[in-house]
């Protein structure tokens, strides 16, 4: 679900079911032309429900970070820190470009690069993407 479905109410309600929130992280710079700004966030709004639609119920959506700049990682990094520390158990960092690393981005639980949701290998990309979420969570099971 979107942050935006909910109200207070409804968080109060629902929200214990939701331990995991997605984090997507465009990576514009600015120097896209509009046309391509249009294409980069069609391409993450459709990987974000790639990812989020099996997860119903579960996974929480946040506003996606938009711009690549000095600092990214830093801004990442606090922004899944917070989370985890007020409302979710884990915290995925959606990557539309796939600049981000576990090393750089060491507070988020899983970051998921969706280079490989398009394309010929399209499939194998998005069924290694869920599975990860998967093993995230069943590892803290253990």
């Amino acid at each position: 679900m979107k942050f935006s479905d909910f109200d207070s109410g409804s968080w109060a309600v629902n929200g214990q079911f939701y331990d995991t929130c997605l984090i997507p992280f465009t990576g514009l710079t600015g120097r896209e032309t509009p046309p391509h700004t249009v294409e980069r966030l069609e391409r993450l709004r459709d990987s974000i429900d790639i990812v989020e639609r099996p997860f119903k119920g579960r996974i929480v959506v946040y506003p996606a970070v938009q711009y690549d700049v000095v600092g990214k990682s830093d801004i990442i990094n606090e922004i899944c820190h917070n989370i985890k520390s007020n409302n979710f158990r884990y915290a995925i960092v959606l990557d539309a470009i796939g600049l981000l690393t576990a090393d750089n981005i060491n507070e988020s639980d899983l970051i998921i690069a969706v280079n490989d949701f398009f394309g010929d290998n399209s499939g194998k990309g998005i069924a290694f993407a869920l599975q990860k979420i998967r093993e995230m969570w069943h590892k803290e099971m253990n």
